[in-house]
């Protein structure tokens, strides 16, 4: 038998006490799973989250097996520790499954260092129910007495016996000790459901849940049947049969049933921990916050922020009857925890606040203001109008005279930002506003419900310039998120890391020359983020429109400055374009070593485009990412259309730009793209640095070229001009016992330069 744990506990609800005891068995070598469960069972009763169970009860423990065993009467321990200590000190005694004299001795003896019959007593037994002798009645004679008693299975028990061991109900008196907090939940429930004690606040719940008893039962099963043979009465002789047979097997039976737990409201339901921390309980009312680092030194991980940037920015809030008064009192909320996070008197940043309905009132100008407190009661001041919600007219209003005296003029001039916050769709055109603000270097922030996410897309030029919440409190979590992005700046491009990068321009007449001249714009902004050089960062431009152009190509330009003057001076060509056609002229006559590519350096093409044209680009583009070129698509229009979804490939290298005047915004996540690619694993012979039909072989970290029969050289590139018939590069026959060694490059070694 494997051994068992019994226990008893007397409860007093005048004065601290419990009883602990326990069995020792014979076992098969599994001892210490039951008693670290059992362990586990009780130090969660006496440790536990229920302290104030445990300071009404006295403690007391029995170990039994062929007899037994007094481990530590009721008295003998006051203190929580002291009774931890002991039980850890119980050592496993062996012997039989005697749990009937357990029972017997309690009955004569009562409850070891127990008080007068007044004090209500427990009796909690941890078994597995195989008992080698009667339990019913000595269990019945307990309860009779008044002893409520607990049966706590272990492994697979017999169920039948727990039953006759339990007070009733058995579904709140019997236990799985292998489930070791739902058994002391729900061992604690009961109590708390009974006239013995109060162990939870009033809020605490006691609920029924699904549960299962599981026993492992040896059945008999037929396996099949077998010639054998009979005696017959009637005569002497023996008669042939089939008789069965059979065989036994452990089988794994589940029962449902139904248990109780019990449920209180913690500390840290209410999430209290706000940026990212995790809250650890400490007790029924307590907690504490494990915050992020940033956050580390303040109160609930709350917001250590501050404005460190030269900026004014000027708060757009929605007064109109769409946002509703609910939604006006949670926008002029975050602007007051807004100024108080971040704003101080040594702080370069300038705020200013504006309302709107039907006409835009400047409520704070820019930095006209005392000090935050200044700020923050004049926020109080402003009206909830409820008229119509013209944010269209607001934004042209706000960029005209919305920053009133904080405009400069040249370089002294501060970054200026708009921070709009709405929750109503506007009732007026937002995207000609919206233009002409971010083209006077106005950069525009919105933040809003769910509901207005597309019209502040359209607003803000950019998703990563818009902020959406479901709640206050998620509204009030953004102002991490929007102080990263008043103060963010361009970061560096891939300055150190080498790359083919390769500009492929939609110039067709359905961009016309005005768009084609924003696309140009955007290519020079980008490529002001690279370090250009034979060494680090080459850069070419395709143009395609009636025909496709190479405006320059890799190798072309080794400075900066060069790019940039030739980016200026690529042709608008007009026309009806195709873009697969492009991609392949690029494949062939540019991504290639013959024109400047580089063996082992990181292939990247951007490909501008208005989406018509690209029908017929899905096969060459994937053609391309196939010999190890990365391919991104940026789409410009209102509308994304299929055929842009699809040659954007599996990898979803997608860009949209709802217009061209907003491709700026969109400058970061292209950079970031490019980058991405740059740092990913290259396949030396993707595309193949061979020239002439040479066949490329990677080897040992770098490659070689085997020539056809006429060409020679480390790409293939010299032709053979001996009039013996040469053979393929690395595949020359040597003398016996000397091998001609195969001539490798490395990575970014170019054409007659290995290793450069």
């Amino acid at each position: 038998m494997p051994p068992r744990v019994f226990h008893g506990s007397v409860l007093d609800r005048r004065k601290p006490g419990t009883v602990l005891l326990r069995e020792r068995a014979e076992g098969s070598g599994t001892f210490s799973f039951f008693l670290s469960s059992w362990k586990c069972l009780w130090l969660d009763l006496v440790l536990g989250r229920w302290a104030r169970l445990v300071l009404q009860v006295r403690v007391g423990a029995m170990q039994f097996g062929s007899a037994p065993h007094l481990e530590f009467p009721l008295d003998a321990f006051p203190t929580r520790q002291e009774v931890k200590a002991q039980v850890k000190r119980m050592i496993f005694k062996g012997g039989r499954t005697e749990t009937g004299l357990a029972l017997k001795r309690l009955l004569h003896g009562g409850f070891p260092g127990g008080r007068n019959g007044s004090v209500p007593q427990l009796l909690v037994i941890v078994t597995d129910g195989k008992s080698q002798g009667h339990v019913a009645s000595p269990a019945k004679q307990l309860k009779e007495r008044g002893v409520t008693v607990f049966a706590v299975g272990v492994r697979f028990p017999r169920w039948e016996e727990l039953h006759a061991l339990a007070s009733e109900p058995w579904e709140q008196h019997v236990l799985l000790a292998e489930q070791v907090e739902d058994a002391t939940n729900g061992l604690l429930s009961t109590l708390a459901s009974s006239a013995l004690c109060t162990i939870h606040a009033p809020d605490c719940r006691v609920e029924a849940h699904p549960c299962e008893r599981r026993t492992l039962e040896t059945v008999r099963e037929l396996a099949g049947s077998a010639p054998c043979w009979r005696g017959s009465r009637q005569t002497d002789a023996v008669l042939a049969a089939r008789c069965p047979f059979y065989s036994w097997k452990k089988v794994l039976l589940s029962h449902p049933a139904t248990c109780y737990r019990t449920t209180c409201p913690g500390p840290c339901d209410a999430r209290p921990c706000q940026n990212g921390g995790t809250c650890v309980p400490e007790g029924l009312d307590r907690y504490h916050c494990l915050c992020p680092l940033a956050f580390g030194g303040e109160a609930n991980c709350a917001p250590k922020l501050s404005l460190e940037c030269r900026i004014d920015v000027l708060f757009l809030l929605d007064s109109s009857a769409g946002t509703t008064l609910e939604g006006f009192l949670r926008a002029k909320a975050f602007v007051k925890r807004f100024a108080q996070a971040l704003l101080s008197e040594d702080s370069p940043a300038r705020v200013g606040v504006a309302w709107y309905s039907r006409e835009l009132v400047v409520a704070v100008p820019v930095g006209e203001y005392q000090d935050v407190p200044d700020l923050v009661r004049s926020l109080d001041h402003i009206p909830f109008s409820a008229g119509p919600t013209l944010t269209g007219s607001a934004l042209q209003q706000a960029t005209e005279r919305g920053f009133g005296s904080a405009i400069r003029a040249g370089q002294d001039r501060p970054r200026r930002v708009l921070v709009l916050l709405t929750e109503s769709r506007s009732q007026d055109e937002v995207a000609g506003p919206a233009r002409r603000a971010r083209a006077r270097e106005l950069l525009v922030l919105g933040v809003g419900s769910e509901a207005v996410r597309a019209e502040l897309e359209e607003i803000t030029g950019s998703p990563k310039h818009t902020m959406v919440y479901t709640d206050s409190q998620d509204l009030f979590n953004q102002i991490p998120e929007l102080q990263g992005k008043l103060c963010s700046r361009p970061r560096p491009g891939c300055q150190a890391q080498s790359l083919d990068l390769v500009f492929l321009l939609d110039a067709s007449s359905s961009v016309g020359p005005e768009n084609f001249a924003h696309m140009q714009s955007f290519l020079r902004s980008c490529a002001l983020r690279f370090d250009v050089n034979p060494d680090v960062t080459q850069v070419g431009l395709v143009v395609y429109g009636s025909r496709v152009q190479v405006a320059f190509g890799l190798d072309a330009h080794p400075t900066r400055a060069a790019v940039l003057r030739a980016m200026s001076q690529a042709p608008y060509l007009g026309g009806v374009g195709s873009a697969g056609t492009a991609l392949l002229h690029v494949h062939d006559q540019v991504m290639t070593v013959q024109r400047g590519a580089r063996p082992g350096v990181p292939k990247a093409l951007v490909m501008l485009t208005g989406g018509r044209g690209v029908e017929d680009a899905t096969v060459p583009a994937q053609k391309l990412r196939d010999n190890g070129v990365s391919v991104l698509v940026v789409g410009m229009g209102p509308v994304l259309r299929d055929a842009l979804r699809r040659l954007a490939g599996p990898r979803d290298s997608l860009i949209h730009v709802a217009a061209y005047a907003d491709l700026q915004y969109h400058q970061d996540a292209v950079i970031e793209w490019i980058c991405g690619e740059a740092r990913r694993p290259v396949n030396l012979c993707k595309p193949s640095p061979c020239m002439n039909e040479g066949t490329c072989v990677l080897q040992n970290g770098s490659y070689r070229c085997e020539c056809r029969g006429g060409w020679e050289g480390p790409h293939c590139e010299n032709r053979v001009l001996r009039g013996d018939a040469p053979q393929a590069l690395g595949s020359h026959q040597e003398p016996a016992g000397r091998q001609r060694p195969n001539p490798s490059l490395q990575p970014h070694g170019r054409l007659g330069h290995p290793g450069r």
